[in-house]
């Protein structure tokens, strides 16, 4: 069974995200969305909130499932039984960055490959901190992410 973990912060989840999410299920045996806690990064939105979303923008996807975490990526992988990383790249300047990631996540486990997904072209320039940004000063994000995620940004920008 190809188990695949696509990992990040996802504050939010975008429909960039959910464009990479839904590829990989339909390549995969099962896709696990892996919400990073990152408590270093600040999150905009508290990891309870980031899953509740990101699980309402996959509930249709049967083979997907979300599961938030705040370990080593390569201990969640083992834990999940899980053989791929799968990951997105938006533009050439990503690589670089990616190539040394997946490097070094295969030092440490081995039989781990990352796989390398591009966005589909109406997905390529949206990236979650331009989705935080344009919300946080009010702009309309609704054609970048699901309803529930554009209500949940609009929720906290103007509480």
């Amino acid at each position: 069974m190809n188990i695949a973990v696509y990992p990040g912060t996802f504050d939010p989840i975008t429909n960039g995200h959910f464009d990479l999410i839904e590829r990989g299920a339909r390549m995969f045996d099962r896709v696990i969305l892996a919400i990073a806690e990152s408590p270093s990064k600040r999150p905009t939105l508290d990891l309870e909130t980031r899953i509740a979303l990101a699980r309402e923008v996959c509930r249709d996807l049967p083979n997907t499932e979300v599961i938030g975490f705040s370990s080593l990526l390569t201990s969640f992988m083992r834990e999940q039984q899980a053989n791929i990383i799968l990951r997105g790249l938006r533009a050439v300047s990503d690589f670089e960055y990616e190539l040394q990631l997946a490097n070094m996540n295969r030092a440490q486990y081995p039989e781990l490959e990352s796989v390398f997904l591009t966005p589909a072209l109406e997905n390529s320039y949206i990236s979650s901190t331009i989705v935080r940004e344009i919300a946080r000063l009010g702009g309309d994000i609704s054609s970048l992410v699901h309803p529930q995620v554009a209500q949940a940004l609009h929720k906290h920008y103007n509480s």
